[in-house]
C-alpha cells in the first residue's frame, strides 16, 4: 500500500486520513515522479528533458473560488471584505468527502517547508493525486534534507484532489472548484482545478496569516543582494518587471516572488521559481530559458511542436504559460535563501497612462501609501473588453493572498522601513511620451541605469524636484539617462493633455484610498497625491 521515498516512520496513512488509498507514495524524487506522471498519462517528456503538463480549463488561479473558514479564531482576524467566509460545518463535510474520494487512488505526499528562516518556517505536508503536482510543489517549496525528513512534523497540510468536484449546495462554495483554507486546523483543501499554482499560493496565504502576529512582514516581492550584503526587495504586480529586474548577474538572487522580513533580515518563502514563459527567449532572459531545457523542470500549458520542442511564442492554450524549477537551477541564486535587512525597497508600477516618472524617492509615509495602493495598469488587448488603459489597484501588491487587513501589513512595513532606515523608490516601467497607444514603453536600459544608481546609493546624491501631482521627489538628472525622460510632462507632445491624464489618474488614487483612510495615521493620509494646477 505504501511506497517509500523518505518517510517519517511514525506517520501512518491513517494519521493523515488516507487509510483507504490504494497506494501512497512518500517524498519521491524527480526521477520517480517523472515515471509515474508519464505512466499515468499526466504529462509528456519534452525534447530537452523537462516534464510538460496541461491544466485543462483552469489555466490560472480561481480567486472567486477561494474561501477562509470563519470561526471564533478567525472572526476578528480576517479582512472579510477581501476573503469569502466558509462555515466550519461546510469545511468538515468537504474534508470528509475529499478523503472518501481518495479511496482506491494512488496518492503522492511531499513533506516540505515554507520559509528559509527556521524560526518562522511552516513545515507543510502536501497531498496530491497527481504525480506532476507532487514534482511541481517539490520544486517550489524548500526541500528538507533526508535526515530531517525522518523526523518531519508538519504544521500545515494541503490536500489537492483536482478530480473531486465540489457541490455548492453541500459544501457552501460557489462552483465545482474550491480552495478552502482553515487557519485554525491548518489545512487547505483544493478541488476541481488542475492548476498547480493554487498550492504555491496557499502556502503564501497561510504565511500571510500567521507571520504578522510574530512581527514578521510577509511580502509579495522578489529580492536580491549585492556583494557587500546590500539586499533589495522588489514589490510589483504581474507585468511590472519584478522577476526580470531582480535577475541581475552582478547580484545574488534570493527569490523571485515571496519573502519574509523579520528581526534577522529577509528570507525566501520558497525553494524554487514559477516563471512565465510566454514569448520567453534565450536572448532576453537566458537564465530562465536555460531552466526549460533541464530535467526536473515542470512546464505548464506550453505548446510543443511535433518534435516536442517548446514553442514559447504560442499562447493558444493560455498567455499564462509557466515553468516551475528549483532555485538552484539559476546560476547566481542564493543557497541559503537568507539576506540582511534590505537597504533598498523598489515598488514597481507599469503606468499605462504615461503620467508617472521613471523613478521617484518615497518618504516612509509615501511608501506606505503606495504599498497600500498597489497600483499598476492593464493595457488594451491584455483582457477581453479592455479597450483603453485601466488602473488596477491590488493592495500590498498581492490582495488575493492577504487574509488580514492591509493596514496590518502597511503598518508593519512602515515600522521596518523606519527602524532600518531603508531607502524607498517607486519605479515606473510603463509608458512615457504619452499613454499606451501613443507613447512608448519606458526604455529598459534607462530603468536598469536608474536601478543601479538607486541600489548603489549614488542616486540619493542627485538634485531632486517635487512632483506636482504625487508630491514625491524626482531626480532632475542622472548619469547615463536622458534628462527629458525624468520629467514625464515634457515627453508629451501637448502638456495640457498630460495634465488631463494626470488629473484622471490622481482621482483614481484618491478614490481607491478612501477605504484605507480610517486605518492609517494623518501622515500617511497626507502622502496622497493632489490635483496640481495646470502648468502654463
Amino acid at each position: 500500500m505504501e511506497e517509500l521515498g523518505v518517510k517519517n516512520p511514525g506517520v501512518s496513512v491513517e494519521a493523515i486520513g488516507l487509510g483507504q488509498a490504494a497506494r501512497v507514495h512518500y517524498n519521491l524524487l524527480p526521477s520517480a515522479l517523472y515515471e509515474h506522471a508519464i505512466r499515468r498519462g499526466e504529462a509528456v517528456l519534452t525534447a530537452d528533458g523537462a516534464l510538460c503538463a496541461e491544466t485543462g480549463q483552469h489555466t490560472g488561479r480561481s480567486p472567486k473560488d477561494k474561501f477562509v473558514v470563519r470561526d471564533q479564531n478567525t472572526d476578528d482576524q480576517i479582512w472579510w471584505d477581501n476573503n469569502k467566509p466558509l462555515s466550519v460545518e461546510h469545511f468538515d463535510i468537504l474534508h470528509k468527502d475529499m478523503l472518501a474520494h481518495a479511496a482506491g487512488k494512488e496518492i503522492f505526499v511531499q513533506d516540505l517547508i515554507g520559509g528559509a528562516d527556521e524560526a518562522n518556517a511552516l513545515p507543510t505536508r502536501v497531498v496530491t493525486e497527481l504525480a506532476w503536482h507532487s514534482l511541481f510543489i517539490r520544486n517550489l517549496l524548500i526541500r528538507p534534507s533526508r535526515e530531517a525528513l525522518a523526523s518531519f512534523v508538519p504544521s500545515f497540510t494541503i490536500i489537492d484532489l483536482p478530480s473531486f468536484k465540489a457541490d455548492p449546495a453541500r459544501h457552501g462554495c460557489r462552483t465545482e472548484t474550491v480552495i478552502a483554507c482553515d487557519f485554525t486546523r491548518k489545512i487547505v483543501l483544493i478541488a476541481g482545478t488542475f492548476y498547480a499554482g493554487e498550492m504555491k499560493k496557499s502556502v503564501f496565504t497561510a504565511l500571510n496569516y500567521f507571520l504578522p502576529a510574530k512581527k514578521v512582514m510577509p511580502m509579495h516581492c522578489s529580492a536580491n543582494v549585492g556583494p557587500a550584503g546590500d539586499s533589495a526587495v522588489f514589490f510589483g504586480l504581474s507585468g511590472t518587471g519584478k522577476t526580470t529586474l531582480s535577475a541581475d548577474p552582478s547580484r545574488t538572487l534570493i527569490g523571485d516572488d515571496e519573502h519574509g522580513w523579520g528581526e534577522d533580515g529577509i528570507f525566501n518563502f520558497e525553494g524554487g521559481c514559477y516563471a512565465k514563459t510566454i514569448r520567453l527567449s534565450a536572448e532576453a532572459e537566458p537564465e530562465i530559458y536555460a531552466t526549460t531545457k533541464r530535467f526536473g523542470t515542470v512546464l505548464e500549458n506550453v505548446v510543443l511542436d511535433e518534435n516536442r520542442v517548446p514553442d514559447f511564442n504560442d499562447g493558444s492554450k493560455t498567455e499564462n504559460t509557466r515553468c516551475a524549477y528549483p532555485l538552484n537551477f539559476i546560476p547566481n541564486a542564493s543557497d541559503t535563501g537568507r539576506a540582511p535587512h534590505p537597504k533598498t525597497i523598489i515598488m514597481l508600477t507599469a503606468d499605462a497612462f504615461g503620467v508617472m516618472p521613471p523613478i521617484a524617492k518615497l518618504t516612509p509615509e509615501q511608501a506606505m501609501y503606495h504599498f497600500l495602493s498597489g497600483y499598476t495598469a492593464k493595457v488594451a488587448g491584455t483582457e477581453r473588453g479592455v479597450t483603453e488603459p485601466e488602473a488596477t489597484f491590488s493592495t500590498c501588491f498581492g490582495a488575493p493572498f492577504m487574509p488580514r487587513h492591509p493596514a496590518e501589513y502597511g503598518n508593519l512595513l512602515k515600522e521596518l522601513i523606519a527602524k532600518h532606515n531603508v531607502d524607498c523608490w517607486l519605479v515606473n516601467t510603463g509608458w512615457t511620451g504619452g499613454a499606451y497607444g501613443v507613447g512608448h514603453r519606458m526604455p529598459i536600459k534607462a530603468t536598469r541605469a536608474l536601478l543601479t544608481a538607486a541600489l548603489s546609493g549614488e542616486l540619493k546624491k542627485a538634485e531632486f524636484r517635487t512632483d506636482a501631482n504625487f508630491g514625491f521627489a524626482v531626480p532632475v538628472a542622472v548619469e547615463g539617462v536622458d534628462t527629458k525622460i525624468l520629467d514625464p510632462r515634457s515627453t508629451w507632445a501637448n502638456g495640457t493633455d498630460y495634465d488631463a491624464q494626470a488629473k484622471k489618474l490622481v482621482g483614481m488614487f484618491i478614490a481607491n484610498f478612501e477605504k484605507f483612510e480610517a486605518h492609517v495615521d494623518s501622515n500617511v493620509r497626507d502622502a496622497a497625491p493632489v490635483l496640481a494646477v495646470a502648468a502654463e
